[in-house]
């Protein structure tokens, strides 16, 4: 049997593993690589255990690295937020900060 063969009828190669042909298939590549800190590794943990579809389909378009940045991006965004706004509600300033780092 041929290690690889084409068929016409859909346009893709098949490649034999032991008894069967698999199609050769590849994901689409990313545009750009952007960074996935944890809170986009802990949405990347959520969706795979609990929306299994919406991983599938976003890995197969190839989206998922991008969705991933997108949710680290807004994360971030929203962390910094609260910060400077639990900052600002307990008094908290860079001269405290300097003076007196226990209070």
């Amino acid at each position: 049997m041929e290690k690889y063969i084409y068929n016409e009828q859909n346009g893709l190669w098949y490649e034999l593993q032991g008894d069967y042909y698999i199609p050769c298939l590849e994901l689409p590549a990313e545009k750009e690589e952007r960074h996935i800190g944890v809170w986009g590794q802990r949405h990347l943990r959520y969706i795979r255990e609990h929306k299994k579809v919406f991983y599938t389909n976003l890995l197969t378009s190839g989206k998922l690295q991008s969705h991933l940045a997108d949710v680290e991006e807004q994360a971030q965004e929203l962390f910094d937020r609260l910060m400077k706004q639990q900052a600002e509600r307990e008094g908290i300033t860079e001269k405290l900060k300097a003076d007196d780092q226990m209070m």
